[in-house]
């Protein structure tokens, strides 16, 4: 029970995919702008790592080693084409929003790195809990970031101002803020790792 509870926990903290492993980045970077963005960002790459870690798992052991990287790719193409589906029949302004960044995801070195590394060599319950853990570290690092760049950069969050006559800090919206942004809470993650290790 414990060995399960740490497969899940690891990617919230201790193995978190933005804060820690330093993993995509791209959609990190670019979908940050608002927290409604960041929630639907993370919510689809956590569908798309769920499914594919149990899958890739429970077929682990019939696939040719020399062809199962184009397998993931498939199997992960697969759910990421029900996640857009869903999202353009669901929510088609959040599709739109996000736009070329959700087909992406079959590329996002975050699913197909636990595909890898993970759910190819462990068995299915494990699987689903890394998924589920590393999904649900991305979603929080992503809307941490979007949190706070939406907040400073227009005063506003999910559309609800918070401060009258604040005057944005522009910046926190474009490019610059979000690497700006990224880099101080890269930071803080590993001042908070190293005061813990000792």
């Amino acid at each position: 029970m414990k060995g399960l509870l740490r497969e899940f926990s690891k990617g919230i903290f201790q193995e978190n995919p933005i804060f820690v492993i330093v993993l995509g980045l791209c959609p990190a970077l670019a979908v940050s702008v608002s927290l409604e963005n960041a929630l639907g960002m993370g919510l689809a790459a956590s569908f798309v790592l769920v499914f594919s870690n149990f899958i890739i798992s429970g077929i682990r052991n019939i696939v040719p080693s020399r062809i199962r990287i184009p397998c993931f790719i498939v199997i992960i193409a697969s759910f990421v084409t029900i996640v857009e589906l869903l999202m353009a029949a669901f929510s088609p302004q959040l599709a739109k929003q996000l736009g070329i960044f959700v087909p992406l995801i079959v590329v996002n070195c975050i699913i197909l790195g636990r595909a890898e590394s993970f759910a190819s060599r462990n068995k299915i319950l494990p699987s689903l809990l890394d998924g589920l853990g590393m999904g649900l570290g991305f979603t929080l690092a992503l809307s941490v970031v979007a949190a706070i760049r939406e907040v400073l950069g227009s005063g506003k969050i999910l559309g609800f101002t918070l401060f009258k006559g604040y005057l944005p800090a522009t910046i926190m919206v474009l490019p610059p803020g979000a690497l700006l942004t990224l880099g101080i809470l890269i930071g803080l993650t590993n001042i908070i790792k190293s005061k813990i290790r000792r």
